[in-house]
């Protein structure tokens, strides 16, 4: 069952939030062996809430808008009563948390049902969840392919049907590019939009949260159970809600809607550009736009991230760096060693590069690009070929994702499935000025609606 199914068959009592939660618990404990997205069930909490739900209906009570639908996070996200793991060995030590995150605490008020936590890259440092310390995530279209990452055991765990809503985090990519790699829809918002208290950082001035669903009134319904500001976190930003919800209906007539050319399709195999090409035409884009700096702000981007990141596991990675992930703790190291002015050069690059992105939208309210390179590779895949040139892989996943986010803009991750990709899906950012997710989710509802983007059955 989709979540419209879900949602709906809950509240006219053809089912109950009990029988729902018992069924995503059951599917979960047969399928997970495969595709390892799960670190850890929450059964006990998750039969509470779904009996929680049940009884508000016996009641007579209103039903919240998620009432008895089941999800999972990130294990970066807090919740009561486990490790947060961040995807590590090191972080095994600490105590448990003692409360959930804010957005874990906001869908639980919103009914939704929380039964697990999910695999990652440690640290959220990739972009290919070939976790050495909890094994790789694989991709529930082919198994023997990665899931992407960081976020990949929420794209595989939505993609399996395994849940209809997860939450990832994306610093450079790490909800667009599971998005796309697995064929399920995700939402990065604008940088600030939803508060990031209780969760595992990786990079400070980068890091966004957001959902991942089977379908863009999933995106929606979460988006808008999510946000609202924070006095508690500093970089939020959001000063009031702006429902997205009553927008899906709209259309896109009206709006200016441009391709993205360039950087954007010099660095997309043919099958990412007809994926875009058959979402231009589904949305009546035509003209090319180049967006400004997309190689300089993917440098900048790594700059920052070394370098917040790496500082921010200073302690460890000098008296146990054998702990670390074996694939990204030379990275780590490397950030510890950039010169301080490359970092401050990149943040200065930075303010200047925003506003060049933010004057495009003057002229357009949607862009779209591929949302990566290349349909999923294998798992232990070292190096792909984009048009003649070799890269590698694992940070070459992060291609085309790495510019948008580092600008803060919102985008959606639509999930499209064009020819010569062996039946695997590539996403397609929908791609809109900050503080605009509305229409990023227009869009999406217009190519889901039309059938040129969805989920695959």
């Amino acid at each position: 069952m989709n979540t419209s199914e879900i949602l709906q068959a809950i509240a006219s009592g053809e089912r109950s939030a009990r029988e729902v939660c018992d069924q995503a618990l059951a599917h979960i404990e047969a399928g997970d062996g495969a595709i390892n997205a799960f670190t850890a069930t929450t059964a006990r909490r998750a039969r509470a809430e779904a009996d929680a739900v049940d009884a508000r209906r016996a009641r007579g009570e209103a039903l919240p808008p998620l009432a008895g639908l089941p999800y999972a996070v990130k294990n970066l996200f807090d919740v009561a009563g486990l490790t947060t793991l961040a995807g590590s060995r090191i972080n095994r030590e600490l105590p448990a948390a003692h409360e959930d995150a804010l957005l874990v605490q906001r869908l639980q008020a919103a009914g939704a049902v929380l039964v697990g936590a999910l695999n990652m890259d440690e640290y959220a440092y990739g972009f290919t969840t070939e976790n050495t310390h909890y094994g790789a995530t694989r991709n529930p279209h082919d198994r023997t392919r990665i899931a992407g990452g960081s976020s990949g055991g929420s794209g595989a765990a939505v993609a399996a049907r395994q849940v209809p809503l997860t939450l990832g985090s994306d610093t450079n990519g790490s909800i667009r590019v599971p998005a796309s790699l697995c064929g399920a829809w995700g939402l990065k918002p604008t940088f600030g939009r939803l508060s990031r208290r209780g969760t595992y950082p990786f990079v400070h001035s980068l890091d966004h949260l957001g959902p991942i669903a089977d379908s863009v009134q999933g995106l929606a319904l979460a988006y808008d159970a999510m946000q609202g500001p924070d006095p508690l976190d500093p970089g939020c930003h959001a000063l009031r809600v702006q429902a997205a919800m009553p927008g899906l209906q709209q259309g896109t007539g009206g709006l200016r809607i441009g391709v993205l050319g360039g950087y954007f399709r010099e660095h997309a195999s043919a099958p990412a550009r007809a994926a875009v090409d058959l979402a231009a035409r589904t949305l009546g884009a035509r003209d090319e736009v180049l967006w400004p700096d997309a190689a300089l702000a993917r440098a900048a981007a790594f700059i920052v991230t070394a370098s917040e990141g790496a500082s921010l596991h200073l302690p460890d990675l000098r008296r146990r760096p054998q702990d670390f992930e074996p694939l990204s703790v030379e990275r780590f190291i490397s950030g510890l060693l950039q010169p301080a002015d490359w970092y401050l050069r990149a943040q200065r690059f930075r303010r200047a590069y925003r506003d060049q992105v933010n004057a495009l939208f003057q002229h357009w309210d949607l862009l779209l690009a591929p949302a990566t390179p290349i349909s999923a590779p294998a798992v232990g895949t070292e190096w792909i070929e984009i048009n003649g040139v070799s890269h590698p892989c694992r940070p070459a996943m992060g291609l085309l994702t790495q510019p948008i986010s580092f600008a803060g803009c919102p985008v959606v991750a639509a999930p499209l499935w064009p020819e010569a990709t062996g039946g695997m899906p590539i996403g397609v950012q929908l791609i809109a000025a900050p503080w605009n997710e509305a229409l990023c989710l227009r869009a999406a509802r217009a190519l889901e609606q039309a059938g040129t983007a969805r989920m695959k059955q």
